[in-house]
Parts: C-alpha cells; structure tokens; sequence
C-alpha cells in the first residue's frame, strides 16, 4: 500500500510542477508533509533534505554570488567577457558553454553555477539580452561539464567506487574526458537552437530596466560639481585636526561645500582595508588622515588649503585602491533632487533658515531654478516655488526625504540606486576567497570538505564587510530553490523505503536482459534517467550501479559501458529544476517555469541519451 501512495504523491506533485499554478516551493512542502502523514517517511527523515550538505552549500552559495554581485566583481569579470565576445548573442552563447563546462570539469556543478550564475546575470544586461537566454544552458553545461573528470558529480565517484569493489581497476581522473566531450558537444550543439526558440523571454523590470530618475553621477555631472571637485587630505600638520566643522566655518569663510568626509581605517592591507564615507555634520572633529571632498572656486579652495595647512590632491591619486576614490562615491552617503511644491512651508525662507541639516540631516549642494544652477552662496539663498534642490546626505536620511510630500517631492529613485551601489573596493578581497574556496574544493591535499569551504567563504565575506550588513547577505539567499531541493529530497528515501525504485529499476533490466548488451545498456541508462526526474542523481546512481555491474556480469561482458551510462544518465538530467542543484539555482534568477525545463531540457535529454548510448560501445567495448 504504501509503495502506490509514494507512486501517487509523486505522480500529483508533478502534474503540480507541470501546471505551474501554484510555486514549485509549496508543491515540494506539501510532498514532504504528505509522505509524514502517512507514515511513510519519519519527520527526521523529511526534514533530512535541509541538513543535507547539498542544500547548506547552496545557501553559502548564494551569499557567494551575493558578494560577487554587491562588490562589483560580477560586472568587472563580465565586461572582460564582454570585450571578447562583443554583443553577439551567438558568441556569447557558446563563449558561456565553453567557460561553464572547463569549470565544471574541477569544481562542482553547484559550485560552478553558483560563481558563474551572477556574472552571467551581469554579462547578459551589459549585452542588452535576456540573462534567460544564458542561464538555464549555464546550468546545464556545468553538469556536462562535470562528466570530463573523476571528481566532476557525485556519480562517477560512485561507479568508480562500484568497480573497485568488484575487482575492476578503478577509474583515473581523466578517465570521463572522452565521454564528457561528447557530452559537452551534443549539448552545445542542441542547446544552441533550443536556448533561442523558448528561452528568450523578457526578464523582470527591475533585472532588465534600467532606473528611472537621473544617476548620483549625472547629477553630478549635471550640477557641474565635478568641474569644482576637489579633494584635501588632512596631515599631521594641519591646523584643522580637532576642530569641529563649526569651528572652522568653512561656509562662510571660503564659500565651499563640504561634500563628504572620507575615514579610512588603520589597516594597511589593500584586502581588509575599508572605506567610511560620513556627511561632514556641525560637531564632527577633523582628524589626522582625513579626506575632505570640497566643491568651490579654486581660488576659494587654494586659500582655503593654505590657511588650514591641507595638501590639495590630484584626481589621479587614489585614497585605498585601485579605482576607488577617483571621483566622489556613494557607497554610504548619496544625492538626490527634491522638487518644492507650492504648498511647501519652506517658501520664501533661505537655505540656512530651512534647517535642512538640523531637521533632516542632509546638506543642500545647489539649486535648479529656471534653467539656471545655483551652487555658491546657498545659506542667503530664498527658497522659491518650483526650486529643485540638490541635496546630500546618507541614503538613510534621503529616504527619510519622501515623507514630506506636502513639502516636496523626492524625484526618481533614490532608494533603488543606493540598493545598487556597489562596494568596489572590495572585489579584490572577494575575488580571492573566492580563488581560496574553489581550491579547497579542487585540491584533495587541502583537508578541509566542500560545504565547509563553501560556509567558511560565505562567513568571511560577511565579517569583512562584503555586504553592507547581515540583513544584505540573508537577501541574497532565495529561499524558494532551498525550500524546492530540500522539500523533494525525502521522495528519494521513500521511494527507496517503498521499494520502488527497486521494483522500477529491476523490471526494466530484466525486461531487456535477453536482447543483448546495446538493449540492455540502453534500458539502463532510460531507467536512470527517468529516476534522476524525481529523485536526486546520487541517489540513481547509488540504487543502479549494482544493478548494471549486476547485469553486464550475468551477460559475460565487461561493465564499464553499463556504469557509465549510469553515471551519464544520472548526470544528464535536464527536463527537471528539481533533479540536480544547478537547475535550481537558475530557476527563480532566469524566471523559469517547470514547462521551461520540458521545452529545452527534455529533448536535449532524448538527444543526448541516443547519442551516448550509440558512443558508449565505441568507447568502452563490451568485451
């Protein structure tokens, strides 16, 4: 009895995948509680799949993927990329198949899809196309990939192991490499038609729109701040150290804005070292190292720097590394246009009367009145219906702005664009834990297991300030692919308690048994394949290798064709999301449907499953 309840739960949760009406999250919840209800699985073995290593190192992976977005890295790698393949969607296509499955072959699939998955993201909207069009054969062709080499998934170390065991000799690193090209070729080759016709889909407004509303960098072009910028460095000399910016009254003495205070840490390291941006308030003190970003008239600025013994510096100069601190940033702080309603109480009051900095803690930097730009002078300034004022502050406090509708409005999108600043600074220090990890998880004589690398990366970026806070690092994780992998993996143990992957797996061997070895294998790598759709690819692989080292026995041939069209068929899953973590991973970032996986993933399954079947025999011989 309990075997045709599995066989039914299982059943209407794919019709329920296949529907799409309702998430594929709450499709694999409401599959595990079913399987408890019945009785068929134990609560500790359903809620197994979410302390399987699988799934904590797709969490770690998606804070990964997080930081290589948040830091720039994402955008930096994809426009190297992007110089090499131009906006040729078709070169870019096959630029991603080739990259994807070299790394594939040394790091595991989730591994790679999880590093690659936010730059591909970046490349695609830096070449104006659908991140659709890529991500689905990004996840596949990491998979592909993966069968080139020993460590590639999870079931060639299985068969591998199956063989040892049987007194074969097992198999070297490279063994999988022809194979696995063949793999990689058909793929290619298949996806390159298939990826056009269903996966050019429009992406979400937010992933494929660029913001509405001026830029913190066009409002500064527009402003013409950056024609007065300059930047003064606080030495152990100056006469400015300790003193309060009230004290100094630089306003109304030199007639210049006081942008923004720039405080670097103490460390010396280009890795660890850090940015502070603060807005240069009343009672902030002046200290020794400090960079000032002022806006005036040079005259203003020189007389300035003179009296207060400050070193002006060049625009070539840079304060941490390399391409930060050229021109201003808005990692911290930001600006923003406010337009003045006519009912606003401000009217007619001057800029120092307002209280922008008392109130509101934001400075004013010009006004926009008729066409013309007000930047010199500002606090006798009247305040006029219809004024646009320039104002800076932290992206908290220009928030705070919209709430005064009555008073103004806060034009474009300020809170979007402080989202999307990125924390450049810290792309080096990402990009080498990132090197770091996937070495832990390519070289065996580093003792430490792929999810605690995957872990231990994702802690560290976090702790060295990787992301603005911890809150950033939990956005990044989408909980739909975790709930979805986690959710279906109790099937597999209850379709092995049932006994029904036996009874499947064994009816369809002995079926084929006495048509020879090309059947046979062939009914071994559909069984495998089919299973792979509903349970994870280990655990076909760990259910089927036996069988076929079984059956090539019995037939009096040799079994490596037989284990590798297991592994093969195991691996080669691509009519499902829920089948392999790669899959998953790409779902919610390419908008995916389940019908998504069944247009593209399961002809190029059929095509690459006649494919291997027919090259396999070539390869390993049955004698």
């Amino acid at each position: 009895m309990e075997m045709y309840i599995t066989i039914a739960i299982l059943v209407l949760a794919t019709v329920f995948f296949v529907n799409g009406k309702v998430r594929s999250d709450v499709v694999s919840l409401c599959a595990m509680l079913a399987l408890m209800l019945f009785g068929i699985v134990t609560p500790e073995e359903a809620l197994s799949g979410f302390s399987n290593p699988v799934v904590v190192m797709m969490i770690g992976l998606f804070v990964v993927g997080g930081a290589i977005f948040q830091t720039g890295l994402a955008k930096s790698i994809s426009s190297s990329i992007l110089g090499l393949a131009g906006t040729s969607e078709n070169r870019l296509f096959f630029l991603v198949m080739l990259v994807t499955s070299f790394f594939g072959a040394f790091v595991s699939n989730t591994g790679t899809v999880a590093v690659m998955l936010p730059i591909i993201v970046s490349l695609a909207h830096g070449a104006g196309m659908s991140p659709s069009r890529l991500l689905m054969p990004l996840a596949f062709a990491s998979s592909m990939g993966g069968m080139m080499t020993l460590l590639g998934t999870p079931p060639n170390l299985i068969i591998s192991s199956t063989l040892e065991s049987a007194g074969r000799p097992a198999l070297g690193f490279f063994s999988f490499l022809p194979s696995g090209l063949v793999c990689v070729a058909v793929g290619t080759l298949v996806l390159w038609p298939l990826s056009k016709w269903f996966l050019s889909k429009d992406v979400e407004a937010s992933a494929g729109k660029k913001t509405s509303g001026k830029s913190p960098s066009q409002l500064i072009q527009e402003y013409g701040l950056a024609d007065n910028l300059f930047r003064l460095r606080v030495p152990s000399r100056s006469t400015a150290i300790g003193k309060t910016f009230a004290q100094l009254g630089l306003r109304s003495k030199y007639s210049v804005n006081i942008l923004e205070l720039r405080r670097g840490d103490a460390k010396h390291n280009r890795f660890l070292k850090t940015i502070s941006q603060f807005v240069a308030s009343a009672d902030m003190k002046v200290s020794h190292g400090d960079i000032l970003y002022v806006s005036g008239r040079i005259l203003s600025v020189n007389a300035m720097a003179d009296d207060l013994k400050l070193e002006l510096l060049d625009q070539h100069e840079a304060e941490v590394t390399s391409g930060a601190g050229q021109m201003m940033d808005f990692y911290d702080i930001g600006i923003a246009e406010i337009l003045i309603m006519p009912s606003s109480s401000f009217i007619n009051k001057n800029i120092k009367e307002a209280g922008f900095r008392d109130k509101f803690d934001v400075n004013v930097l010009g006004i926009r009145r008729k066409g013309e730009y007000i930047l010199h002078e500002l606090g006798d300034e009247l305040i006029h219906d219809g004024d646009v004022l320039l104002v800076q502050g932290t992206w908290s406090n220009i928030t705070r702005l919209t709430k005064e509708s009555i008073n103004w409005i806060v034009l474009g999108q300020p809170q979007s664009f402080a989202a999307n600043v990125t924390l450049d600074y810290k792309a080096p220090l990402v990009g080498f834990i990132m090197i770091a990890m996937v070495a832990a998880m390519v070289f065996d004589f580093i003792p430490i297991a792929p999810v605690t690398a995957v872990i231990a990366a994702a802690l560290i970026m976090v702790l060295t300030g990787c992301f603005r806070n911890v809150s950033a690092a939990y956005k990044t994780i989408n909980w739909e692919s975790i709930m979805l992998i986690g959710g279906m993996m109790p099937m597999s143990i209850a379709l092995e308690k049932t006994g029904t992957s036996q009874m499947i797996s064994e009816a369809l061997v002995g079926s084929l048994g006495s048509m020879g070895p090309m059947a046979l294998m062939a009914g071994i790598y559909l069984t495998t394949s089919l299973m792979t759709m509903f349970i994870s690819n280990t655990a076909t692989a760990v259910l089927l290798a036996p069988i076929a080292l079984q059956s090539a026995q019995q037939l009096g041939v040799g079994p490596e064709p037989f284990l590798f069209a297991v592994s093969i068929g195991a691996s080669m899953c691509f009519a499902s999301p829920f089948s392999t973590p790669p899959n998953a991973l790409v779902m919610p970032a390419g908008q995916y449907t389940f019908m998504d996986y069944i247009k593209v993933g399961l002809p190029l399954q059929v095509i690459m499953g006649i494919v291997m079947v027919l090259i396999l025999p070539l390869i390993f011989p049955f004698s």
